[in-house]
């Protein structure tokens, strides 16, 4: 008889997708109250985002980290139909003021829904480390186009041409990535361990329920599998 494996939260690396490494006890009633904020700086609590129906929800590092703004690229490719037939919700959420969301949108095209945490409380709540580590097995994210050098200096000139410089969120703070809903329910949690260790894209939405792949090497399009 198959093995059932609880559907909380599960933490898997990228050489499987069955291959499951630990268990990460997240439990949304931790976090459900806590305040969120959109592009207007109008307060919605968190569990607004998966109460009716499945979200997938992305913690970014900050807004100026190259490597989460070439991430968000890749998400703002989804067409909205793959998230339509799947009845996805997405959502972004990162940890700066809120009048930064609107220019990273810009910058992204990034078209989905997107909050801030700027207490930082769920990111904290949820066990999200605020330090790097790197391990020999690791692959990088395969939405990451620049390399680390590249990609710093990019992060260092966007903060020192913004209108307000500074680097939109804790430089240290890692993000992560959990598929929750409708309810309380938790389906799969990843929390990231460094600036590449990100979820590929493809394997959220198979694991959130939808049925294309999309193909982000270029120009974005539906695999049909």
């Amino acid at each position: 008889m198959a093995e059932v494996v609880s559907p909380i939260t599960r933490q898997v690396t990228k050489g499987s997708q069955e291959n499951v490494t630990c268990f990460v006890d997240i439990n949304l009633r931790d976090v459900e109250d806590c305040l969120i904020y959109d592009r207007h700086g109008v307060s919605i609590p968190f569990k607004t985002l998966y109460q009716d129906r499945k979200s997938v929800i992305i913690f970014v590092r900050n807004f100026l980290c190259y490597s989460c703004k070439e991430y968000v690229d890749d998400l703002g490719k989804i067409p909205r139909e793959v998230l339509e037939d799947a009845e996805i919700r997405l959502v972004v959420i990162g940890q700066s003021a809120y009048h930064h969301i609107e220019s990273f949108c810009l910058l992204t095209g990034y078209p989905y829904e997107i909050y801030v945490d700027p207490g930082r409380r769920i990111y904290q709540k949820l066990g999200m480390k605020r330090e790097e580590t790197f391990t020999d097995s690791a692959q990088p994210s395969p939405h990451v186009k620049s390399g680390i050098f590249m990609g710093q200096i990019k992060t260092i000139w966007r903060a020192m041409t913004s209108p307000a410089f500074d680097f939109q969120g804790d430089l240290h703070q890692q993000g992560g990535a959990i598929i929750a809903g409708p309810g309380s329910k938790v389906h799969f949690s990843h929390l990231d361990m460094n600036r590449l260790d990100h979820m590929p894209i493809n394997w959220l939405l198979q694991l959130a329920g939808a049925q294309q792949t999309i193909d982000f090497s270029h120009k974005p399009k539906i695999i049909h599998i």
